[in-house]
This record gives structure tokens, sequence and C-alpha cells, in this order.
């Protein structure tokens, strides 16, 4: 397990959550397995440009748990980065299961799509836009469940569109969202404000003040998830 320690508070996930900025500065990507190489100051978020509704509602879409908990996780993920789909596979359920249906801990899905993944923007674009209708954790359900699938194709387009049948969203609106690029600003944004906050790698986890990196299992999340929950003045159940 890799732990970073950051500069990280309830401004910075709003930051990270936030929607309608400008466009994202390139920045360089490094390999899955790589360390975080120090924890940089958290850059300043801009004050955010009036929302396309879809956007927003995704936004929105991304978080799930009790809005009353005090406590956050934030996961950086890349759906197409193999070691995500470990974490998710092996992990996600416990960590929803103890922690948020119990109410005690918020998560947010940010991307961090890694440019050595072809088809990591079209499925981050995919998951974002399923979440304007309210179906983002299933599709991302969806999209891990499948990565084998459409990770080596050219064209994921016909994978991605079965998923989106599969959850149940409105499939010519989805597919109206994805086309138009709408939602490419926000995971852009994403990425930056994670890379500022020391996030080098896939999957990340922000807990706290800290960044563990890697695909954490319970065991490690726990601790951190605790100690987090102990601050914030909710005792762990």
């Amino acid at each position: 397990m890799t732990t970073t320690q950051v500069n990280f508070s309830a401004a910075l996930v709003m930051s990270l959550l936030a929607t309608g900025c400008g466009p994202a500065n390139s920045v360089p990507r490094t390999a899955d397995s790589t360390p975080a190489a120090g924890a940089p100051a958290v850059a300043p978020a801009q004050p955010p440009a009036p929302a396309d509704p879809a956007v927003a509602a995704a936004d929105r879409g991304r978080i799930l748990g009790d809005s009353t908990s005090k406590t956050w996780l934030i996961i950086a993920s890349d759906f197409q980065c193999p070691f995500c789909k470990t974490w998710h596979d092996q992990t996600y359920r416990t960590l929803v299961d103890e922690y948020v249906r119990t109410g005690k801990v918020r998560v947010a899905y940010i991307n961090f799509p890694l440019s050595q993944h072809k088809n990591a923007m079209i499925t981050a674009e995919a998951g974002m836009c399923a979440g304007a209708q309210g179906k983002f954790w299933e599709y991302h359900d969806g999209l891990f469940a499948t990565q084998r699938q459409w990770a080596p194709l050219a064209d994921a387009g016909p994978v991605l569109d079965s998923i989106a049948s599969s959850v149940g969203v409105n499939v010519p609106e989805w597919k109206r969202c994805v086309s138009s690029g709408k939602m490419r600003p926000s995971i852009e944004n994403d990425r930056d404000r994670l890379d500022a906050a020391g996030v080098r790698s896939t999957p990340s986890f922000l807990i706290g003040d800290l960044v563990l990196l890697g695909t954490q299992p319970m065991e490690a999340l726990r601790p951190a998830l605790d100690a987090a929950l102990a601050k914030a003045g909710t005792a762990p159940r």
C-alpha cells in the first residue's frame, strides 16, 4: 500500500466535483502502477461557468451515499484500467455494504482517464452521459463487467450501446450526449484537479488528508475510513 499526505478538505471535494470550468490543461500521465511522486498543493478552483443541465446532473449522479454524511471517499479511476476492474470486482461491493448503505460515507467517482488507454475517454463520457439520466453507477458496473470485451476494440461503440440498453437509459438521448462531447471538459477537469491533488495512477483513493494508491483492499481502507469518521465525529459501527 502506498499512502501520500495531501492538503485535502471539503473544499477540495467540491472543487473535484465542480462542473463548467474552462478547458483542462495538458498534463503528463504515467502508467497505472507508478506511485505518486509527492503531493503538490492543490490549485484553487476557478468560479464555474453556467453548466449544461446534463453535465450538472451527471456530476451529481456520480455521488453515492447519504447526503448528510460528513465523510467522503473519492475514487480516482479509469474504466479501462485493469487494476481498477480488479478493485471494483474484489472490494467495491464490500465498501458499499459496510460504509455507504449504512450512511457513514459518501463516495464520488472522479475520472482519471490515462492516455495509454485508447477507450478510457469514450467510456468516461459514456458513463457520465448515463449519469445525466441517473444511471451512472449502473453503467459504471456494466463497464467493469465487460471491460475485457471493449478494451481491445478499435470501436467500442456497439458494446457501450449494449450496456446503455441493459441499464435502462433513454438510448437515443444517451447517444446524442456522448456524440456531442459535452462531458469531455468536465472529465479533463477531473483529471487535472486530481493531478494537482497528487494523484498519479489509477485506482487512487482520497480519504481525509490521505491519497492511497493502488488496488486497496478493505483491510487497508477500513482504518483510513474509520479514522476519518472519528475525526468527523461519526463513530464507526
